[in-house]
């Protein structure tokens, strides 16, 4: 059996559990990452990605492989994994107790992080991985993360500080000790002197700027990258002015982490994001956060209110299964 719930109020039904059929693996999955993007599809905003509800959805996984179809050989019986799955298009979500899921998509989960924790990073670590590979972070980048202690910034600050990136990253009051914690520079964006803070910090503009918040963070974005940088954002969604752009020769790499769900192609590229994501856990250089909060299938629709009202502490995860070797 499955849990499954559909359009906008969700619900709890019983559905047949899948096979693994040739070429995919099917996961018993343990939590369920929950992003903007969830609740957009949930509320039918998302035309992109949407599937036809009433849906399993969910695109967030951790799991354990229950069993895998012919002709898979990167995974067995009992391995641990998270990937960012489904819950879009015709792929099922992973708000379930049993999910089918392309092989290509899923890594090992790290060894040192519980399955709860390993459930939100699929999505957001992908979103860095895609958007600072764009713009060539490495050793001595000068980087500005715009909302470096969200979502999608948490992740993207720590990898970044871990690939040698000299980091500056706009954060709430509340968020600057966390994300001076990781090693980069914190800046208040609700100060009234930002823009000479940020300015200060760059010595004449950044390398490269990663915007996660879109609108008129996406144009100071602009603004703030020197001549012949590059911005990447995964909320380019609105209609930017490009003049400063243009004025200063910059590239935009605008980042939309569900097309190889939605497409079928480059699926193999979120697998080696996601077995790097698990080494820096690893190693220590990478940690989730995750909101204290717990939340079942049956309160899904709290989740989604955390997830939708910005109350949220970083990530909501959904417990779906006990996880039956929890680290400590």
């Amino acid at each position: 059996m499955l849990d499954v719930f559909g359009a906008h109020a969700p619900a709890v039904r019983d559905v047949l559990r899948p096979e693994p059929e040739p070429g995919r693996v099917l996961i018993r999955v343990l939590a369920a990452g929950l992003n903007p993007i969830d609740n957009g599809i949930r509320l039918g905003r998302s035309p992109y990605a949407q599937p036809a509800l009433p849906a399993i959805v969910g695109t967030d996984v951790a799991g354990i492989v229950e069993a895998v179809g012919d002709g898979v050989d990167s995974f067995s019986p009992g391995d641990r994994v998270f990937g960012l799955t489904g819950g879009v298009r015709g792929e099922q979500g992973s708000l379930a107790q049993f999910q089918s899921a392309d092989p290509a998509l899923l890594a090992h989960a790290p060894d040192t992080l519980p399955l709860r924790q390993a459930a939100a990073l699929p999505l957001v670590t992908l979103t860095a991985w895609e958007a600072l590979q764009a713009i060539q972070v490495g050793a001595g980048s000068r980087l500005l993360i715009q909302a470096g202690a969200g979502g999608v910034g948490h992740v993207a600050t720590q990898i970044a500080v871990a690939s040698g990136a000299d980091v500056t990253a706009t954060v709430s009051p509340g968020k600057a000790a966390l994300v001076e914690a990781w090693g980069a520079t914190a800046v208040d964006y609700t100060r009234t002197d930002v823009m000479t803070r940020l300015r200060d910090a760059s010595e004449g503009g950044f390398d490269a700027v990663f915007d996660t918040v879109g609108g008129p963070a996406l144009e100071q974005s602009f603004l703030l990258a020197r001549q012949h940088g590059d911005v990447a954002s995964c909320a380019a969604f609105g209609r930017p002015c490009l003049q400063e752009a243009s004025l200063r020769f910059l590239t935009l790499h605008p980042v939309y982490v569900l097309l190889p769900l939605t497409s079928g192609r480059r699926r193999a590229a979120h697998g080696a994001f996601l077995r790097r994501t698990a080494e820096l856990v690893d190693s220590g250089r990478l940690r989730p956060v995750v909101d204290e909060r717990r939340f079942t299938l049956d309160d899904l629709p709290a989740a989604y209110t955390a997830v939708g009202d910005g109350s949220a502490y970083i990530k909501i995860v959904v417990d779906i299964a006990a996880d039956p070797s929890p680290l400590r």
